[in-house]
This record gives structure tokens, sequence and C-alpha cells, in this order.
């Protein structure tokens, strides 16, 4: 999405593009060469017996000035511990904007170095604003700092006043205390941390297993750096069109949403759902979770009772967090990630529903965010580009989208803090942190492997196919018929995974796109 500054001052000789991993054709920036990084200091950490290590990463916090402040990243890995040669760095990107690689390599690290024989360093790191990395803070009200409030959905009766000044109050409280961290999270600086981690790690080149959000800052890495890329993993990927980027992502999960219900709708409606009653048996998921008889009983059901707590929101457990239908309806959001939460968000349907009972709020909706990560997850997606549309245009769109995806209500396209971000640093004195998108192609090495549900509720499949059709010939496409997001290790199947590992062991891919049942 954005074009990489921060290289050297290179006339562009074709040599020299080539040495630095450049695309042929790309443009060399004038600004100053970044140091060399210095190499990393190990020390154990993470689970027991895991053999995860951490240490920190020191990166320019402007790449335009290489030798001004710098920042700390935290990274972490895994030696390989494989009988056979050790292959190489494999890098774990993890997804959000916000989510946390050190913590992805610790929930996945045994995993992983199991399926793939110990034949790689496992490598991760927290972006700018994550995990053990360098903090931003927008100095945010707890009231803005709810998943349900930064998410944008509508009022009850679709309106969007709240959501506008709401929006408008976040960009300026971002503009006023951010700063110059702030300023930094982007794709672009991420893609540059990546290859200052890789210098350190002193590798020519690193394969990597990228999911969500990191799966375009993966193939961003890939088109500027072609060169310096082994073998590739995109797994659950969205639309790479520069114009958009997360705007359009937000907009797809309108019909993530409606293309995965269905997997919930027949869980949710399934006998053995009741099976929980029999003390005797036990079945993960079961304890009376049954919704209805059929499966398309389940979605009317859901729709009515997110109406009925729109007129009267339901107190909860969680003192001054009552549950509102909108609260129920990020919570479907969420579950539908995994059929591994399909059992909570219907317990949360039946406590809803019963007059009798008071609903336990999952976690990350009981209360606000710490401010510093609100603000990394408004920061990326509103510093890569500028959204589209003015306010009259969002209520326009929200009340058609409400109508065709009542799922998701509107929320999807609805107005956030980007539509006021780059007024509000402009109000601040600030320059705007909003950099130039790029457009990925298909130049360069044919060394990726796409992998993805087919009904996945954040990047749906026909969004992939967007990402598939921009990387072209440099690419082969995994679809999996399974539903969630994130399927490597996780919602997929065998044959999807055997084909990952497959790859990443041995460089071998389908000859064509392939789909595995």
């Amino acid at each position: 999405m954005t074009t990489y500054q921060g290289i050297a001052g290179i006339a562009g000789t074709a040599a020299l593009t080539l040495a630095l991993g450049l695309a042929p054709g790309a443009p060399a920036s004038a600004a100053p060469v970044a140091p060399t990084a210095p190499a990393l200091g190990w020390s154990s950490c993470g689970p027991v017996g895991l053999g995860q290590e951490c240490a920190t990463l020191r990166v320019p916090l402007d790449y335009a000035e290489p030798g001004g402040a710098q920042v700390d990243l935290a990274v972490s890995r895994i030696k390989a511990t494989g009988p056979g040669a050790r292959r190489g760095t494999l890098l774990v990107v993890a997804g959000g904007p916000g989510s946390s690689g050190v913590q992805r390599l610790s929930a996945k690290g045994a995993a992983l170095k199991e399926q793939l024989g110990g034949a790689y360093d496992l490598v991760t790191f927290d972006p700018r604003g994550v995990g053990g990395s360098v903090k931003a803070h927008c100095g945010l009200d707890a009231a803005d700092r709810h998943l349900v409030t930064l998410r944008g959905w509508p009022a009850a009766d679709g309106s969007i006043d709240e959501n506008v000044e709401r929006s408008r109050r976040v960009a300026e409280a971002c503009a006023r205390n951010g700063g110059a961290v702030l300023r930094s999270l982007t794709t672009a600086n991420e893609v540059r941390d990546m290859d200052r981690l890789r210098q350190a790690l002193g590798e020519r080149r690193i394969s990597a297993w990228a999911n969500s959000y990191g799966t375009y800052v993966t193939a961003q890495y890939a088109q500027k750096f072609p060169r310096r890329t082994d073998r590739i993993v995109l797994d659950s990927s969205a639309d790479p069109n520069p114009a958009t980027v997360a705007q359009g992502w937000l907009r797809d999960m309108a019909r993530g949403a409606d293309d995965r219900f269905p997997d919930f709708a027949a869980w949710a409606a399934h006998p053995d759902r009741d099976l929980g009653r029999d003390p005797d048996r036990d079945l993960p998921g079961g304890g009376g979770l049954r919704l209805a008889d059929r499966p398309e009983d389940v979605r009317p059901l859901v729709l009515d009772l997110a109406a009925r707590l729109d007129r009267a929101p339901k107190p909860s457990t969680t003192p001054g967090v009552p549950l509102t239908g909108n609260l129920l309806r990020q919570a479907l959001q969420s579950a539908l990630y995994s059929d591994a939460a399909f059992a909570d968000f219907a317990r949360l349907v039946k406590q809803a529903a019963d007059p009798d009972a008071v609903p336990v709020l999952p976690p990350m909706l009981a209360g606000p965010m710490p401010d510093e990560d609100a603000t990394v997850t408004v920061g990326v997606v509103c510093n890569d580009v500028r959204w589209r549309g003015e306010v009259p245009t969002f209520r326009r769109t929200v009340a058609a989208d409400r109508a065709a995806h009542p799922l998701t209500a509107g929320m999807p396209v609805n107005i956030t803090p980007c539509s006021f971000w780059k007024d509000a640093w402009k109000d601040a004195g600030q320059d705007s942190p909003v950099e130039r998108p790029t457009r990925l192609t298909s130049d360069g090495p044919s060394n990726i492997l796409m992998i993805q549900g087919l009904r996945d509720p954040s990047t749906p499949h026909s969004s992939a196919l967007k990402m598939r059709e921009a990387l072209g010939s440099r690419a082969r496409m995994v679809s999996v018929d399974r539903g969630g997001h994130g399927m490597y290790l996780s919602n997929g199947n065998a044959c999807g995974d055997r084909t990952v590992t497959r790859f990443l062991l041995t460089g071998e891919r389908p000859a064509a796109d392939v789909t595995c049942r």
C-alpha cells in the first residue's frame, strides 16, 4: 500500500536495484542508508519446554532519518532442532493490525515445530505499538476504547450521529497525543522493520508464514524485496487494492459474516448440542446449547434477539455494561472466527433469551481496551491511506448495508476515525502520517502459496481472490472447504495443512490452484 522511502541514496542502476532486493523498475529513494541492524542478544522466555527465546531489535523511528531516534521491537525465536540440515528462518507474521507475533509463536510454536520437523528457526516480532514493542498512546476516553465502539456499530435505529462524533473525537485525540510514534505505525514501516530483522538474523533470504493482515504486510515485503524471500505462505488474505485497503477489508466483513453464519447455524441446530444435559456424556460444546430444531431457524432467532436487545438492553454480570443488540452482534462476529467459539456464543444467546439468567459477557467485550491497544487498532489502518466518503455518503451506505446484511447491521461500511484523520493531524500542526500506497504485481519469483477458507468471516474467499489476481504467476492458491479465519494448523483440514507443510519443507506447490474438500 505504501512506497518504500528509506533504502538508500542510489542512482537506480539495474545492478544496484537488484542487489537491494527491489523489484526491477522500483524507485530507489534519495534517503540516507539505514545502518545495518546489530546482532540480537537472546535470552529464554515463553512457555517452559518450548525453547523459546526473546531479544530486542532497535529500528529507526523514522527511516527518512535512519541515524536519528531509535525504538525497540520485541522479537522471539525457537531454534531449529531437526535431525536434518537447517532449512533457514521462517518468519511468523501476525495479523491485526494489533496482534502480537511473540504471543502467536508461543501459541503455535509447538505445533509448527512438530509439523516442520524442527527444520526452521521460527522467528517473530511484535510490530510497533504491540506487546513488548514501543507503544503509542492516543489518550482515549474509556468509553471510546470498547471494541463495540471502536468498530463503529450504528445506533439501534440506524443513526450514525454518535459514530460521527466519536470518530472525530478519536482522530483529534490521536493527533493531539500520538506524536511521532503513532505516525510511524504504518504497513510500510512494518515492512522496513521486517528487513531490519532479516539483517539482524544474518539471513540473505527469509521464508514467512503470515496470517490475516500479516498477509498484506508480507505481500508488500515480497513486492519490495522479492529476492530476499524464500518460501512465502499467505494464510487468509484480503483484497490488496491500494485505493481502499483497510476500508475495503472492513466492508468485506458483511459478506464474510453471511458466508460463515450457516456453519454456526448447522452447529447450533444439531441434536448433539443437547447431549450435555446427560451427566454421563462429556461432549465439548454440549450443555443444552441447541438453539433451534432446524439450521434455517437460527438466523431469525439471533436477529430477533438482537433487535429486542436494541430496544431493551439486558443487565450483565459486568456492572455498567449491559448486553445490547450491538454487543451481541459483535460477539457473533468474533465467534465466527473459529468453531471453538461457537459454544460460548450459543451460551450467551441462551442467557440473553432467558428472563431469569444474567448474561456473562465475553472478556474482550466486558470492558475497554488498554489505550495502547486501541491506539494501534486505529493507527495503522488510518495512517496507511485516506478513507473515502463524506458523512452523507456514509449515512446512505449504512442504511443500505443494514438492509442487505442484517447480521452486521451496517458496521462494516460505517464511518471511522480514519475519515477525520488527516485533517485532525493538520489542525494539530502535525505532518500527515498517510504514505502513498503501493500496488502489488506479479513481478518477482514464483514462490508464494496462498491458503484460504471458503467461508472466512473476516477475509472472505471472494476478497482473497483479488490478492490471488494481483500476484498472478507468483502464487498458487489452496482453497479449503472450511469456515473460520486462519487455515494452517487452525480451522483448516489435513489436505490444506499437508500442502502448506510440503511447500515449506520441499518448495513443492500444486501445479495450479486447488481446493481441499
